[in-house]
């Protein structure tokens, strides 16, 4: 596998690689300001390369964020705000639905992404790729957040796995996470549910990644109950075990991350308890994934 180069100057920013494999920094970009139309060229295929982008010492106000989202695409209302269903770390008064509340502090009982997964994938069009701008961090350090690419994991498969699972499709249901982990009732309607094919193809780079996560992937639909069970078991594993191709963001004040949702799974270590962390996400609706 061939290494990215450290640290790449671009026309308009800088690139400072986290691993060789997915993560960057992104440097001499203000995201309060209205982004030139040459430098956001720039930004979307450093986000094709690199599937997380990190944006350090940046000063956001929720309309600045939101508006940094929309050149991306609509914005994405959680199910959480869909339903008026909100778990403690989404609460925040009336806050604005296409602003994602995530926060820890003494009082919570669970943090938002402790297990390993990709954003709402029990939508029919999950979201394309979300951006967490982080305004307060624990103290004492700790509650970074932890990415993998789905692409590489799909790679490292057998060629003979390769052409078993591009045959499935899996179910993705938000009572899995939403009422199962987070201990919410059913809302009216239910949580929503969706099937998408396990492997998919990046719309843009057209390569292929796995897209079954912990966090919402039901069952493989032509196996049996027990069979789906055991593979899905099988694939968690084979996704997550891969450190190689893991990227860790530390956190600081003022730091907005940015990651293709649809090539990426991520989870948030809850090491700080009882201090607080604090953050707003915005994410950007995408299309019915698809091989």
């Amino acid at each position: 596998m061939q290494k990215a180069a450290p640290h790449v100057e671009t026309p308009t920013i800088g690139i400072k690689t986290l691993t060789p494999v997915i993560g960057a920094e992104i440097e001499g970009v203000d995201l309060s300001r209205p982004l030139p139309a040459d430098q956001f060229a720039e930004i979307r295929a450093a986000l094709n390369a690199h599937h997380v982008l990190v944006f350090r010492n940046q000063r956001l106000t929720r309309e600045e964020h939101k508006r940094f989202g929309r050149m991306f695409g609509s914005l994405h209302v959680h199910p959480f705000h869909a339903k008026s269903t909100l778990p403690d770390h989404a609460k925040s008064g009336a806050l604005d639905p296409e602003i994602h509340l995530v926060k820890a502090d003494q009082n919570s009982k669970h943090v938002a992404g402790e297990v390993w997964h990709t954003d709402v994938t029990c939508d029919e069009k999950p979201p394309m790729g979300s951006m967490l701008y982080v305004t307060e961090t624990p103290v004492i350090g700790g509650g970074d957040t932890c990415f993998i690419s789905t692409v590489q994991a799909y790679d490292a498969l057998s060629p003979a796995m390769k052409e078993i699972v591009r045959g499935f499709t899996a179910t993705h249901d938000g009572a899995k996470l939403y009422s199962g982990g987070y201990g919410l009732g059913r809302p009216e309607g239910g949580w929503p549910s969706a099937i998408h094919p396990v492997v998919i193809r990046h719309p843009e780079s057209g390569k292929l990644a796995l897209f079954v996560n912990r966090g919402f992937t039901t069952r493989i639909n032509e196996f049996t109950p027990e069979e789906s069970s055991a593979f899905l078991e099988l694939l968690f594993r084979h996704i997550e075990g891969h450190v190689e191709f893991q990227c860790r963001v530390r956190w600081e004040p003022g730091t907005l991350t940015f990651w293709d949702n649809r090539v990426t799974q991520h989870h948030s270590v809850w090491d700080y308890f009882p201090y607080s962390r604090y953050g707003e996400r915005v994410s950007i609706v995408g299309e019915c994934p698809s091989l």
